[in-house]
């Protein structure tokens, strides 16, 4: 795989069979965090707003999805389908994705960052 530079590209160079996936979890973070700062960062797609808002990154049999504590843990109910990690949420390519949820985890990261910037 080409090293991206840019979202549109990692998308571009990504199997053709999960690009749909790909651009959908782009887009479900750009609704819920609009101001996010949006580039490639450890090889990755990442978003920032007063800090690490998320990143999601394609592997064989998943999309990873990564949101810095405590947002997990604080949505460890409504994960419970999902692998998941301390930061780290795992969407199976077999499955739809949960697109108001993804959502859900972006806002609840954007309001984290704005009550902890203000410290």
């Amino acid at each position: 795989m080409k090293k991206a530079k840019t979202v549109d590209s990692y998308i571009a160079n990504a199997p053709e069979e999960i690009r749909e996936r790909l651009k959908d979890i782009r887009n479900a973070i750009k609704k819920a965090a609009p101001y996010a700062l949006e580039k490639i960062s450890y090889g990755m797609p990442y978003y920032g707003y007063k800090g690490r808002l998320a990143y999601f990154a394609y592997a064989k049999k998943h999309i990873g999805f990564y949101v810095p504590p405590p947002i997990i843990e604080d949505h460890k109910k409504e994960l419970e389908d999902y692998k998941t990690a301390m930061a780290t949420v795992r969407f199976p390519n077999n499955k739809k994705l949960p697109l108001s949820l993804i959502k859900k985890l972006v806002k609840a990261r954007v309001r984290w960052n704005d009550k902890n910037s203000k410290k």
